[in-house]
């Protein structure tokens, strides 16, 4: 077939061979060979062939100029006039600028695998079914041999781009030197680091205090020195598939972004740190005073008198309330001496944050909040043993005086006979627990309240730490510039307009057959598509289970504690060890070969 309207005809052999030759006018169905080449060939040979013709008259589009018309079919002897055909014009998938997807929901696929499976209704169903994944995924992969193709073929350059190119060639060996060297004397202080780290007495004295950073530390090492190994050329799976490679370079670029955007915002609060140094001191030391004389001072006297107009115990009252006054006035006094080293504790802050990123920084910061509050942790710990022994005992002799005792080998309530010298000891024991009760339960609400609120802002901080992490900022940064890189789901756009009854009867009377051209079109995600899935696993956490067991934690005076770091931590990439000429070497061979992709 050509551009000026000529038909054309293929024929081939069972042999595979194919002869093709050009007719002027009428259709002609018994084409035979025109091939110079096929003359010597036997002409008895059984002919396959099809035969397509452009016509004019008909326009679908400004991005379509011709479509062939079916004219006949032969296929081992057998003639076919009247055939529609189905033309679908799609756009060539090419990596980072679109590609087809089905964009199945992984939910759909995970509730399906919980039914019951019925084989053969499956077996039956998928015979008539159109497997769309494997027609994407070809259409994805068309484009990967004329990108291999011109690879080992490039193009020739013009030469007003020759002098750029010498001097890239030129440059860019140095420019990966120079990187190669910087970054293997940081990987030669992380080594350093590393092995004093690893000394068993250091990590288990910098675990105990400082467990949140060492964490962020264990992560953030290793991606610091695993930077060249994610600027290697990706599989050849990768590059046989655009959706692979879009997979692939997402995940290479989501580990970039992530400590890029770490680095900024660390430093933007370094130097903020740095600039307003006095300012965060004062605040600090006002809020502390404030809270040690106007909260827990205040609050411990309130206790110890008639708080609310409800009567305690006067004698048990006074012991608690002396001694938190007496932990709080220990408190203070080391305050006294550790505020000096506020201005020193700012810096490393902001000097951690420069170096590792926000995320560091604010590990860091929970830590030292954990530390500067750890008299309030001691005194709620002591009243919420206290208060849980006293519930758990209130508790056992209530059952005691049911004829009942818990089984803890069967998880139950068994019967249980008791003397009367254990009744009469059981009720001795029973008032006087169950009179204290409210005096006790008085300090274990307000040493709650405010562990709660500490362990609330830890919460949010560590929030804060996760959605630096886990947030795709390439993702979104590509969806703005570029949608078409997150499609989800197709559609086909019909060019041509269906035929009703009266145009199928004439057409088959006139022996012509029907051309219906389509569009293949993609949907997109949205900005909350995009995003949500690396949110999930956070807003994962707060459940009505959890919810629940903190409730219960609280109410029966058990410790409740809250986990976050392990569900917003990236994977833990193991520690390399290999000898520093061999990083630089794999540094260098890293950046030229980005330069090569």
């Amino acid at each position: 077939m050509n551009s000026a309207g000529q038909s054309t005809h293929c024929s081939g052999n069972s042999d595979g061979e194919c002869t093709i030759g050009m007719m002027n006018g009428l259709l002609d169905y018994g084409c035979h060979k025109f091939d110079v080449l096929a003359e010597g060939k036997n002409r008895n040979t059984e002919m396959n062939w099809v035969q397509l013709a452009y016509d004019h008259s008909v326009l679908y589009g400004r991005s379509i100029k011709l479509i062939p018309n079916f004219q006949c079919l032969k296929w081992r002897g057998l003639a076919i006039t009247q055939l529609d055909v189905h033309v679908i014009v799609y756009e060539m998938p090419q990596f980072g600028s679109h590609h087809y997807s089905l964009g199945y929901s992984p939910s759909e696929q995970v509730a399906d695998s919980f039914k019951k499976p019925m084989w053969v209704q499956d077996l039956f169903r998928k015979k008539t079914q159109i497997q769309l994944n494997i027609v994407i995924q070809t259409i994805n992969t068309a484009g990967a041999t004329k990108v291999l193709f011109e690879s080992y073929f490039p193009a020739k350059r013009s030469t007003k781009f020759h002098f750029f190119h010498m001097f890239t060639n030129f440059a860019w060996p140095l420019f990966a030197t120079i990187l190669a060297l910087v970054s293997t004397f940081l990987f030669f202080i992380l080594q350093s680091f590393h092995i004093v780290w690893s000394q068993n007495f250091v990590h288990t004295i910098l675990v105990i205090f400082f467990g949140k950073t060492c964490k962020n530390f264990e992560v953030r090492c290793p991606q610091l020195i695993y930077w060249p190994v994610f600027l290697q050329g990706h599989s050849i799976r990768c590059q046989s598939c655009v959706e692979y490679a879009e997979l692939a370079a997402l995940r290479m670029h989501f580990v970039w972004s992530s400590i890029f955007v770490d680095l900024l915002l660390g430093n933007l609060i370094g130097i903020l740190l740095c600039s307003q140094a006095r300012a965060v001191c004062l605040f600090i030391l006002s809020l502390a005073d404030g809270i040690t004389n106007h909260v827990l001072r205040t609050g411990c006297v309130w206790l110890m008198g008639n708080p609310a107009g409800f009567k305690l115990n006067t004698e048990l009252a006074g012991v608690l309330g002396m001694i938190s006054l007496n932990v709080v006035q220990i408190w203070s006094t080391i305050w006294l001496f550790v505020k000096s080293f506020l201005p020193y504790l700012l810096r490393i802050i902001a000097l951690s944050g420069s170096v590792f990123g926000l995320t560091t920084a604010a590990a860091l910061t929970i830590d030292i909040i954990s530390l500067a509050t750890i008299h309030l942790s001691a005194l709620h710990w002591l009243i919420s043993q206290l208060y849980s022994w006293q519930i758990q005992s209130i508790s056992a002799l209530w059952r005691f005086f049911r004829g009942r005792k818990w089984n803890p080998l069967r998880q139950r309530l068994d019967s249980y006979g008791y003397t009367v010298e254990q009744h009469v000891v059981g009720s001795l024991l029973f008032t006087p627990l169950l009179l204290l009760l409210p005096t006790v339960s008085a300090f274990y609400i307000f040493f709650t309240i405010i562990n709660a609120c500490i362990s609330l802002i830890c919460l949010v901080v560590e929030l804060g730490i996760i959605i630096v992490r886990v947030t795709p900022y390439t993702k979104v940064a590509l969806w703005l510039v570029r949608k078409k890189r997150f499609p989800s789901g197709i559609w086909f756009e019909i060019a041509s307009r269906q035929p009703d009854d009266t145009d199928l009867a004439a057409t088959r009377n006139c022996f012509k057959s029907m051309v219906v051209v389509s569009f293949l079109r993609s949907n997109y995600l949205s900005l909350r598509e995009v995003v949500w899935p690396h949110y999930r696993c956070v807003f994962s956490i707060v459940s009505r289970s959890s919810m629940a067991s903190s409730a219960y934690g609280i109410l029966t005076g058990k410790r409740v504690t809250y986990n976050l770091g392990a569900s917003g931590l990236p994977m833990k990439l193991p520690w390399m060890v290999i000898p520093y000429k061999a990083y630089w070497r794999l540094c260098r061979d890293g950046i030229l070969a980005c330069r090569e992709n």
